[in-house]
């Protein structure tokens, strides 16, 4: 075995074991949302994720791929890879085509999943499946295109973005915002008199596992992204993810505390992971210092964000736009600010951010592809749930919300108060 071998094996097992720390995050998407929801609208959520997971790897294998990363037409869309097949020699890396796919379908889960805790506790079923369709088949793989592949015009431009704060997080969050103000808020969240009532969390102990289980995802999301075992910048990003993700959480912690003389236990939750979405896109590229100044912004910006949405009467859950849309936008400005030139070298065009002197090249870049992707995810994601909504009603009946989507939509309660066998004979004679 000669040594190029053994690096390509090397890197196999590090993608591979990074991609299934991602998918592991839907678990953590499960345990956040559902905990953070009320008590009767659980199994909804964990269906949803369900959905992200099979519906999206299913998608993107047979067209979602080829759209992103298939041999590229005039920087728009790919033209190639559909179920893994046809040209895709442009792709040169260490690591196999099937490899490559695995880690990729790793994220674009991860983008669904985003929308899914805004729309929580009303969307029907069946719309949601048809949107997920939507997004992992094309909403998300043509602004990954134009930013990732090969000849995608934004990424020709120079814009970086690392491991997705705008191209996963931005679009992912811009779009759970169009969501949740085309679906509305939840009967009851909004008072007469426009004030937000308090939405009591049914476990903030099993949403707080949800979140240490994405902050452990996390270390393969950046760290993953070098799709190299032996790459030396490594232990690098896995330091700048940890301090983001520390800071943010402990900025909420003091925050809350000042602004409402508690520490707010959502918004911490919240705040360390507005952390480690800030640092997704420069955790490569940005010193220690820069990752944890990141993690203070977003985890402060995500709690002004989240009342701003309130004082709105735009209904969020879980604070999917607060948390990625805000704390995405931010990181990926904040490269074009702070990245180093050298950590830059061979990336992109090798810009430097504003603060190291590289002008405000890099920095236009960052600004026009946050845009683009940004507009992109909201506009689209209410384009298809408008075209769905003339087909299947895209919010769930007034009494199924009343009653919870466990029931109304799934037949059964996430925690049941029967010790015994449910007698099906008496449930027939009752419904005749």
């Amino acid at each position: 075995m000669d040594l190029s071998t053994l690096a390509g094996g090397l890197d196999t097992i590090w993608v591979v074991l990074t991609a299934a720390m991602i998918l592991l995050m839907e678990g953590g998407f499960a345990l956040l949302e559902a905990g953070f929801v009320r008590q009767k609208n659980a199994v909804s959520i964990i269906m949803k994720v369900f959905v992200d997971i099979t519906f999206g790897a299913l998608v993107f294998y047979f067209f979602g791929f080829a759209f992103m990363y298939g041999k590229d037409a005039s920087g728009l869309i790919g033209t190639s890879g559909f179920m893994m097949g046809g040209d895709l020699t442009h792709i040169k890396l260490s690591i196999s085509h099937d490899t490559y796919w695995l880690f990729q379908c790793a994220f674009v889960i991860a983008v669904i999943s985003i929308v899914s805790g805004a729309v929580a506790e009303r969307i029907n079923f069946r719309a949601y499946i048809l949107y997920t369709i939507a997004m992992t088949g094309l909403i998300y793989p043509l602004a990954g295109h134009w930013v990732w592949s090969v000849g995608g015009w934004i990424g020709s431009l120079g814009m970086i973005d690392f491991a997705g704060s705008a191209v996963i997080h931005a679009l992912g969050g811009f779009s759970a915002l169009a969501a949740a103000l085309f679906i509305g808020p939840r009967i009851g969240k909004f008072s007469e008199s426009g004030a937000p009532n308090i939405v009591p969390p049914s476990n903030l102990p099993l949403a707080s596992v949800g979140a240490f289980i994405l902050w452990f995802g996390w270390f393969g999301f950046n760290s993953g992204s070098t799709l190299s075992a032996t790459n030396s910048s490594i232990g690098h990003i896995a330091v700048t993810t940890m301090l983001s993700a520390a800071a943010g959480g402990a900025a909420c912690i003091l925050f809350t505390m000042f602004r409402y003389r508690k520490a707010d236990p959502p918004m911490v939750i919240n705040g360390s992971l507005a952390g480690l979405v800030g640092i997704t896109a420069g955790c490569a590229f940005v010193s220690d210092s820069v990752a944890i100044l990141i993690g203070v912004i977003c985890g402060i910006a995500m709690v002004i964000a989240t009342e701003f949405l309130e004082s709105k009467k735009i209904d969020d859950p879980v604070g999917a736009f607060a948390v990625h849309g805000v704390s995405g936008s931010i990181g990926t400005l904040a490269l074009g600010l702070f990245a180093k030139p050298e950590l830059t070298e061979g990336v992109g065009q090798g810009y430097s951010g504003l603060f190291y002197g590289g002008g405000w090249q890099l920095l236009g870049v960052q600004v026009l592809g946050l845009v683009i992707v940004s507009v992109w995810g909201f506009v689209l994601t209410w384009g298809a749930l408008v075209l769905i909504n003339r087909f299947i009603s895209v919010r769930v009946s007034r009494d199924e919300e009343l009653v919870g989507l466990d029931v109304g939509i799934h037949g059964v309660p996430a925690y049941s108060q029967d010790h015994d066998f449910i007698d099906v004979d008496a449930l027939k004679k009752e419904s005749k």
